[in-house]
């Protein structure tokens, strides 16, 4: 691991070295977890000003009302705007995620001036494929719908997200692309969770070092996909890795660490994306886990990712 990431992260890798790790396929136990991780991942960003946010909602496809957050600049808004999909390994809703994520939009938009619209989209194992890609796609419809209220010139729109976010903004940007709109500008995928597959361990990833691990990673996809996980017939839209064609999508940023278990899946999608002939930027971070930006916000490779993000943001 990068030096000053291990010393950042030392205190919280102590504290869960100290818990016993939940069972496979134990949702309950990892959501009540993740409730203090994320207001405490909140609390690392300390207060941000200059941001707005105003709440909405949508009607989902089946009559659900799904709950929108608008973060809108104070300052005069760049013009364009982006659709942000929240990680938490398609178990978390915002109901346990909200105060990190609410910090994450309201750094991006200060920093940019780019407005961003977070949808609470309904999660696994209550609600599995397709609703969650559905009601993200729902989202990015009700932007596009209302462009004109929320002054956002609609040449200039784009998909985000990070982590289970960042695997719903490329399954999103599918069906844009499938259902012939609405039109993106770019995608930016963070840490992306995009291949149902990954479940062989990598000997050479530590696993003390896993900020998500094999054992999360097969409950978030067992919960999204049931007994379908890891077999044949899994929607690209669900699994935008088993995607044969990539012709057509917006031009793409990527960014994971490479004591990521999503290194190899992310790199392969870039790859594929750039021979697709869709313009992509890739980075591939050393030394750095699952999230490690968020987990330590102060170390210099923390400050050099996001301001990559930043500059695509501004960029759209």
């Amino acid at each position: 691991m990068d030096p000053e990431l291990l010393t950042l992260m030392e205190p919280l890798m102590s504290a869960a070295a100290e818990l016993e790790p939940p069972a496979i396929g134990d949702v309950t136990t990892r959501r009540e977890r993740a409730i203090p991780f994320f207001q405490a991942l909140g609390q690392l960003r300390g207060p941000i000003s200059g941001v707005d946010m105003t709440r909405h909602c949508l009607t989902a496809s089946d009559g659900t009302e799904v709950d929108l957050a608008w973060y809108v600049p104070t300052s005069e808004p760049s013009g364009g705007a982006v659709l942000y999909l929240h990680g938490g390994g398609m178990i978390y809703s915002l109901a346990e995620t909200r105060p990190g994520y609410d910090a994450v939009l309201r750094t991006y938009v200060a920093a940019t001036g780019t407005p961003m619209l977070m949808v609470d989209y309904r999660v696994a194992p209550e609600h599995p494929d397709p609703t969650p890609v559905e009601d993200c796609y729902a989202a990015l419809c009700w932007l596009a719908e209302n462009v004109a209220t929320l002054d956002v010139d609609p040449a200039r729109l784009a998909v985000a997200g990070d982590s289970a976010g960042g695997g719903l903004a490329a399954g999103v940007s599918l069906l844009a692309r499938d259902r012939g709109g609405p039109a993106l500008a770019a995608q930016l995928l963070i840490y992306p969770m995009l291949d149902d597959r990954t479940t062989v361990e990598d000997p050479h990833l530590a696993p003390e070092l896993l900020t998500w691990n094999y054992e999360d990673n097969i409950t978030g996809w067992g919960a999204l996909l049931g007994d379908r996980a890891g077999v044949d017939g899994v929607s690209i839209y669900a699994a935008p890795a088993r995607a044969q064609d990539l012709a057509g999508l917006p031009p793409t940023y990527i960014d994971v660490g490479d004591l990521d278990i999503f290194r190899d899946e992310d790199i392969a999608y870039a790859a594929r994306l750039s021979a697709a002939g869709v313009p992509t930027e890739l980075h591939v971070h050393p030394g750095c886990p699952h999230a490690f930006e968020a987990l330590a916000p102060t170390a210099a490779v923390s400050a050099r990712v996001v301001a990559d993000r930043i500059r695509r943001l501004r960029s759209i």
